[in-house]
């Protein structure tokens, strides 16, 4: 373990049918591949060390003997070494013929699965040679559980997995031999990922490939690896060659999310309810001779961060820089739901009030574009007049000529209503009014002129019997970057769920698509426009000064700290590891940062997202687009005075 981290494999060695000796030699040296690689966990094929498809040879002793000596000879493999083998292979007990897998570690056979659900339809006919045997095991290696199936196990309707998850398995592993079939493959990954993300658990399937008989249907090989039902690492079929898939999974995020998880907790209670299940086998493999069987209910589950045996070993896992940004192949598909989520948010606000009229203060920054292309979107969709939508330019102080030119030549080509009310004279009249020396840009100066935006909108909403469409995202949000009812307060906030780094896609992929060359030549501009609140006077030169990421830090860092901590509840330590591996520079996307620049603003995140929950707590409504929000009526509630100290702590003993 590494930072809640085990290295599994998936390995899938060429094969000769009867073989056991050739298939043992296979067997050990891929175990002696994964073991370089750092694997801890190897899983291999089902009947791996005979070979699948030996049909009626299975009922031959000489066969059967020679599985078992096979199975000595890698038990002698083991001894002295740190890795966990599973192995399938033949075993006769009782007079009756299983099918199971064998779990190797230190020397010894810590235990054995049996197959517990036998094919015996189409091309299968395992119940020719195969007795089938229910016995729930579950294996513990250095605070770490996990569980077997076998193949058809997996498809049954009520898997052992299943249960397995529930009694605390964090990691499945299953023993397959899947014939090839068109359309079966894409069928499978969904099979193994459904079970994966429903169960909240790493997948680690390993499944018979080249040298298997192809007299009547062929093994392609198909290793896989998943994780909460996404895909880590997988094989390429049909190779010549052995395949040995090998990484990571994160047992810390799957047991933060069983917890989150209350319907799994509440499985956990109602399958403690059956008595045959509870006599399940708890076998603990870290150390030798340690097999055990124990009583399996929910106070002997491992707690979600309990202790994890933390092992040197290379980190292979990418993790996103960018977890809110859609992946390549789906960027444009995902940009337009999101789209057309809050569209649909703003349209069904509109339709319920009857407003037929939008204010909206247009900056010429992204945030407000982004508002005001939804608005037009909703405005269509519900065959509204365009010019019902009212944009005002506010300029002052700090406002530029670039984003002002942006912001009215955008209106315009969007065929809106625009308005300009420059609020230099009343914020002067306001700065008077209380006492305020113009000369001290500081929090004062910048706050008196967002409320005095936020005020002229709102009273021209009154006017013009409208709503006033708020622009801040969900970043600005977590870090409370937004003036207490100033730019904080709207009547509805569209882009209330939207993080900043999401916004630039959005504004892009509608940009893409805009049939108005003016308006698609105005977006790229802003596009490219640095983000700022422009409260500040501009250069010498008439350039923005004030950029907000040189204030507050990069929003790429803040939204993957934002998204880790929300989402999946990471430590500091834990979200330290991982920026420091997101941020690398193999993401050509995202910048590079070492660990005390991430360090540094980290604490910032921490800071900031502690003390402004009180803006979060009276936010107006807004639509809900991913899986991270910070409404204070729907996924996050939170004190106002909850204090950052334990976290900040955990930072600065992990920063260095």
């Amino acid at each position: 373990m590494n930072n809640g981290f085990i290295t599994v494999a998936a390995a899938i060695p060429a094969v000769r049918v009867a073989d056991c000796q050739y298939n043992t030699d296979q067997i050990i040296a891929m175990a002696k591949q994964a073991e370089q690689q750092g694997a801890e966990i190897v899983c291999f094929p089902e009947l791996c060390i005979t070979g699948y498809t030996c049909q009626d040879l299975f009922r031959e002793q000489t066969l059967l003997q020679g599985a078992q000596e096979s199975l000595h000879r890698i038990c002698q493999f083991t001894q002295g070494r740190e890795i966990t083998l599973i192995v399938g292979l033949p075993i006769e007990e009782n007079n009756r013929l299983l099918n199971c897998a064998a779990v190797v570690r230190q020397g010894e056979v810590h235990g054995i699965v049996p197959k517990q659900f036998l094919p015996n339809y189409n091309e299968f006919y395992e119940q020719r040679w195969f007795s089938a045997e229910n016995r729930p095991m579950l294996f513990e290696q250095d605070g770490v559980r996990f569980g077997i199936e076998l193949c058809e196990d997996l498809w049954a309707p009520e898997p052992p997995s299943t249960r397995l998850a529930i009694a605390g398995a964090d990691l499945i592993f299953n023993l397959s031999a899947s014939n090839e079939l068109i359309g079966k493959n894409a069928y499978l990954r969904s099979l193994v990922s459904q079970q994966s993300a429903r169960l909240i658990c790493g997948y680690i399937y390993s499944s018979a490939g080249y040298g298997e008989s192809t007299q009547d249907v062929v093994y392609g090989g198909n290793a896989m690896i998943f994780e909460n039902g996404q895909l880590i690492d997988s094989a390429k079929r049909f190779s010549y060659e052995p395949q040995l898939v090998v990484n990571q999974i994160d047992i810390h995020l799957l047991r933060t999310e069983r917890r989150v998880n209350t319907t799994f907790t509440a499985s956990q209670r109602a399958y403690e309810a059956h008595k045959h299940f509870n006599e399940a086998t708890l076998i603990s493999i870290s150390t030798p001779n340690s097999a055990q069987k124990q009583d399996i209910s929910h106070s002997s589950l491992p707690t979600p961060h309990s202790s994890l045996k933390e092992t040197n070993f290379t980190f292979k896992r990418i993790i996103d820089p960018l977890p809110f940004i859609p992946k390549n192949d789906k960027m444009g598909e995902s940009c337009e739901e999101i789209v057309n989520i809050q569209t649909a948010g703003l349209a069904r606000r509109l339709d319920h009030i009857k407003a037929k009229t939008l204010l909206i203060g247009v900056s010429g920054g992204l945030d407000s574009t982004l508002a005001l292309l939804i608005g037009v979107r909703a405005f269509d969709r519900l065959g509204l007049d365009r010019k019902g939508i009212i944009g005002v330019t506010m300029p002052g102080f700090g406002t530029t000529k670039r984003t002002h030119n942006n912001a009215t030549t955008l209106m315009e080509a969007l065929g809106i209503t625009s308005r300009e009310i420059d609020i230099t004279a009343s914020v002067r009249q306001h700065f008077s009014d209380i006492g305020h020396d113009e000369s001290q840009h500081d929090v004062t100066y910048e706050n008196c002129q967002a409320r005095e935006r936020t005020q002229i909108l709102m009273d021209l909403a009154n006017k013009e019997n409208g709503i006033v469409l708020g622009t801040g995202d969900l970043s600005e949000m977590a870090l409370g970057w937004a003036t207490y009812n100033g730019d904080h307060m709207s009547m509805y906030a569209v882009n209330g769920g939207v993080p900043k780094t999401l916004v630039r896609y959005l504004v892009s992929h509608i940009a893409n698509d805009e049939p108005n060359e003016q308006a698609r030549n105005t977006l790229r501009d802003i596009l490219d426009t640095p983000i700022s609140p422009e409260l500040l006077p501009a250069d010498d030169k008439g350039e923005i000064a004030q950029k907000t990421e040189d204030l507050v830090g990069p929003y790429e860092l803040h939204d993957f700290f934002l998204y880790h901590t929300l989402r999946r509840a990471e430590t500091p330590q834990r979200i330290i590891f991982l920026a420091e591996h997101a941020f690398d520079g193999h993401d050509p996307l995202a910048s590079r940062y070492d660990r005390d620049t991430i360090c540094h603003w980290l604490r910032t995140f921490y800071r900031r997202f502690f003390s402004q929950q009180f803006k979060r707590s009276c936010m107006p409504d807004s639509p809900k687009v991913g899986s991270v929000s910070l409404s204070p009526r729907g996924d996050w509630r939170m004190p106002t005075d909850a204090s950052a100290s334990l976290w900040l702590a955990s930072l600065d003993s992990h920063a260095s």
